[in-house]
């Protein structure tokens, strides 16, 4: 039986990956801090809140690193980078959802819906909490009771599930129960 009334899960890092390996080599291959500049607070937070698109994000990227060809190309390729689903993770939320609801909570850009199709899981959470579509990212405390609430859901009743930690101890915060996620073992300890 599960102790919960509703599963929140974050997308990347938990159900989807990266290859980490080929955002290395276009690292090297270039000579560019791609994940350092992509990541860059002032860059990526614009688009994570839906106040500029990932092409804008991209263009941000570009314009750090130099902005000319080579870096317009070198960022190209890395937000091409090929991700796909944990299929052990996907098969365990999908037991898990047929007695509680599976959320997805992620910090997200505007194109997450075109990236949840390509996945085939368009219609596999019960619903998605996009930071891109309500405006708001975690850690900030209102995106997990917006996912909360459309779960119908207490927080306390919730189990949050995230790889970054920071996120899991803003969801503890709010008395939800949470899931530091590094291994499938971690959501199976709790889950079974």
């Amino acid at each position: 039986m599960i102790p919960f009334d509703a599963v929140l899960t974050d997308l990347d890092g938990v159900l989807r990956h990266f290859d980490h390996a080929a955002q290395a080599d276009i690292e090297a291959r270039y000579g560019l801090p791609l994940m350092k500049t992509a990541f860059d607070p002032e860059l990526i937070t614009p688009p994570t809140l839906g106040q500029a698109s990932e092409a804008q994000w991209a263009e941000s990227i570009a314009v750090a690193l130099g902005g000319d060809e080579r870096a317009r190309q070198a960022v190209d390729e890395f937000i091409r980078i090929r991700f796909w689903v944990d299929e052990d993770v996907r098969a365990l939320l999908a037991r898990v959802q047929e007695h509680v609801p599976v959320i997805i909570v992620t910090n997200a850009m505007d194109t997450l819906e075109e990236h949840l199709d390509l996945l085939g899981l368009t219609y596999f959470a019960d619903d998605v909490v996009s930071s891109a579509r309500v405006g708001v990212a975690k850690p900030d405390p209102r995106i997990y009771r917006i996912a909360a609430e459309r779960a119908g859901a207490a927080p306390e009743r919730c189990l949050f599930v995230d790889d970054r930690l920071p996120n899991v101890e803003a969801a503890r915060v709010l008395g939800m129960t949470g899931v530091h996620y590094r291994t499938l073992a971690d959501l199976t300890a709790v889950l079974g």
